[in-house]
């Protein structure tokens, strides 16, 4: 998709003007952001940590409102950006109006997304469909209209919010693994790509946080009879698990983009690292009980 080079006639211009940003001056002592989802939860988290930083910012969020009393009280350095990230070239020009504001991109913060919960037999087409729009291709949509930016700059960094569940499917939440595992193999083959023009990428995987994402963010499928026992057990083994403050998620954010060489993915949570850690050691056992079985296979 080609875009065009905003001017001053534009509505990313007025935008800025608005909130009292002059986007022809551009303050290169501090970073400047790009956060999706940054009303509620994980985004609400990294947007405040940014701005007590010093840093600027370009929240974007279906709904801004909740985004109002940050950017009253940060003097121009917050523009909360209206955005539904599924709209490929509504993303387009919500960039381009955050390119317009601040002069340039340097962080880039996927992390818009929505839960969908509901056996796999149960999920609609429609339900699949809108969950992948959000978690999958609204991520890939933010990159692509970034990437133009920050390859002629040189510089940058995508942290794309994944989840210590991508690595494999559970029962219920199976859906939004799938979504988060499709991310995490783009955002591989994307830090392949951008590495030779000076941009990072960094795929985080956040464990359980205080966020609205299975309230506000939640769809349900219609539940079978079937599965009831199920989700009685379910619903016991969740009861026993105790989510973190998102401030904590922002704090570690925060050292991975001030490191010079951050990695390539990272997991958020000691729970979570524990978890991610005994599902890949066991993955690797059932691999090795069966290697005789795979070589058979050249």
């Amino acid at each position: 998709m080609t875009t065009a080079t905003p001017t001053t006639s534009t509505p990313a211009t007025e935008t800025a003007t608005a909130t009292g940003i002059d986007p022809a001056v551009t303050d290169r002592t501090s970073r400047v952001w790009f956060i999706t989802g940054a009303s509620r939860g994980l985004g609400r988290a990294f947007t405040e940590a940014a701005l007590a930083a010093g840093d600027r910012v370009v929240g974007a969020s279906r709904d801004v409102a909740p985004l109002a009393d940050l950017v009253a009280a940060h003097d121009g350095r917050l523009v909360a950006l209206p955005l539904d990230v599924t709209d490929r070239e509504a993303v387009f020009r919500g960039v381009e109006r955050a390119v317009a504001a601040f002069g340039r991109l340097d962080i880039v913060v996927n992390n818009a997304g929505v839960s969908l919960i509901g056996m796999v037999e149960e999920v609609t087409e429609a339900q699949a469909r809108a969950h992948f729009d959000v978690n999958f291709f609204g991520a890939v949509w933010v990159n692509q209209a970034v990437l133009p930016h920050l390859r002629e700059q040189g510089s940058g960094h995508i942290l794309q919010v994944s989840s210590m569940g991508s690595g494999a499917g559970f029962a219920s939440t199976g859906f939004y693994s799938a979504g988060k595992a499709a991310l995490d193999a783009v955002t591989g083959a994307l830090a392949m790509e951008v590495a030779r023009f000076g941009v990072k990428v960094t795929l985080v995987q956040p464990g359980g946080y205080e966020t609205t994402l299975f309230s506000q963010g939640l769809t349900m499928t219609d539940e079978r009879e079937d599965y009831a026992p199920l989700r009685a057990e379910l619903a016991a083994l969740w009861a026993e698990s105790k989510d973190a403050d998102p401030a904590r998620a922002a704090e570690v954010l925060m050292e991975i983009v001030d490191l010079p060489n951050p990695p390539r993915r990272i997991i958020l949570g000691g729970l979570a690292y524990d978890m991610v850690a005994q599902l890949e050691a066991d993955r690797r056992e059932e691999y090795a009980a069966w290697e005789s079985l795979s070589r058979k296979g050249d």
